[in-house]
């Protein structure tokens, strides 16, 4: 199969913020992860890049708090639905701009792709992403950053797409040859209490063990935890036969960089 040379990165939120404090932003991180991929992009200019973003503690305190992931019709009060719905666009929204602008002083050429100025769902499911804008992004070498955001659902109202499920939409238009998730977490734990048993490969062999074995994050994650993470990238996979996907650990400095040239590092799902 012909490559694509392109490569989509995922900065997870428990990796750029403080999970467990609302709206925390780790920047000494962010710095450390954007000088990495600046540096990449310059070693690999043959190569194409979309980089999504969670919303950590910015967006999950407060999407929790307000109950956006199920959209108005489960709220006995809609206009209080909108409110939260607008609360937790501004908390995802005021950490991509601090995303953004970290990537762009490091030399990335980053372009902003907010969700909700796009994408359109209905009951959680893309059913409108127009791809012209993001493909001319590509062609132009620039890198789009997409994130977790509100969008309006047209059964639902509203709700909130996870980084995943939007990787997961591009995927299946733009194929790319790997998708790299960057979290806090070595790789994929077959026991996550205790850590001794690191999942090197998820293939068909081991797939109901795992799934089975990991649990979700024990921080505010509305959008599901590793167990829904995991499955989402394993369905992928299936789709796109010979598609990459790489889960490790991005806060130890050089595991980014490493990951992006090639080595093979954590957890890969093929």
């Amino acid at each position: 199969m012909a490559k694509n040379q392109l490569e989509f990165i995922k900065l997870g939120g428990s990796l750029i913020t403080d999970k467990d404090q609302d709206s925390t932003a780790r920047y000494e991180m962010l710095d450390q992860l954007s000088h990495e991929i600046a540096i990449a992009i310059k070693q690999h200019p043959e190569k194409k890049f979309v980089i999504g973003h969670g919303s950590g503690s910015f967006g999950h305190f407060a999407a929790k708090k307000y109950n956006t992931r199920n959209g108005f019709t489960s709220d006995p009060n809609p206009s209080s639905y909108w409110d939260g719905f607008h609360r937790v666009y501004q908390k995802a929204h005021q950490l991509h701009n601090i995303v953004l602008s970290t990537l762009i002083k490091a030399g990335v050429p980053a372009l902003s792709l907010p969700p909700i100025d796009q994408v359109i769902t209905k009951n959680h499911n893309i059913i409108s992403w127009p791809m012209e804008v993001i493909t001319a992004c590509l062609h132009a070498k620039m890198v789009p950053v997409v994130f977790g955001d509100v969008v309006f659902d047209c059964e639902i109202g509203g709700t909130i797409l996870s980084t995943e499920e939007l990787f997961a939409h591009l995927a299946r238009q733009l194929h790319p040859d790997r998708i790299l998730i960057a979290g806090i977490e070595e790789g994929v734990w077959l026991d996550f209490a205790n850590k001794t048993t690191l999942v090197e490969n998820i293939d068909q062999g081991n797939l109901e063990q795992v799934i089975n074995a990991v649990d979700g994050s024990t921080s505010t994650d509305v959008t599901g935890g590793m167990r829904t993470k995991v499955m989402e990238m394993v369905e992928l996979a299936k789709f796109q036969p010979g598609l990459s996907i790489n889960i490790f650990d991005g806060s130890k400095k050089g595991n980014l960089a490493k990951v992006i040239s090639g080595e093979i590092i954590g957890t890969n799902i093929n």
